[in-house]
């Protein structure tokens, strides 16, 4: 049974970079997983983020997903992962995604995807920001997860 296995970054990455990273080994076999809209999912409270959490950590195997909700009038800490890539699908609403420091206006059925070291922040305005996040590999609170200014309370150093 593999537990850990360290590769080359360029290997993982698909880049030159020196260097290696851990990756976390998938658990065998991965089950189907169905999460009903009305399925109640671990949400928590994370600064300006409500974050429900669709596959548990339990379940986890390339990657992970949630459902990021910010309440309106909020702007986020700015924050980048160094392993994973992310990927954001606007579920409902609307606000502004800074990505490396550039605005883009968001709404309903926009899609962003940010490489590995895209700094990233969100502003909403008078009505709340819902979205699906993914990242692969996978990112939770306590691991890739790095914060340009203030870490907000609940998440982890990296």
């Amino acid at each position: 049974m593999e537990i850990f296995r360290i590769v080359p970054i360029a290997e993982y990455l698909g880049r030159t970079e020196a260097g290696s990273v851990f990756v976390p080994p998938m658990k065998p076999p991965l089950q189907l997983l169905h999460v009903r809209a009305e399925d109640e999912v671990p949400a928590v409270k994370l600064g300006p983020y409500q974050i429900e959490t669709l596959i548990a950590e339990a379940d986890e195997g390339a990657g992970t997903v949630y459902r990021i909700r910010i309440a309106p009038h909020e702007r986020t800490n700015v924050s980048y992962h160094k392993i994973a890539e992310e990927f954001y699908h606007v579920l409902h609403g609307r606000g502004v995604a800074v990505l490396d420091g550039v605005e883009h206006e968001i709404r309903t059925g926009d899609f962003l995807r940010l490489p590995p070291g895209t700094t990233h922040g969100f502003i909403t305005g008078n009505e709340e920001l819902v979205m699906l996040d993914i990242h692969c590999p996978g990112s939770r609170p306590d691991r890739d997860v790095y914060f340009i200014d203030e870490t907000p309370e609940g998440f982890g150093a990296g």
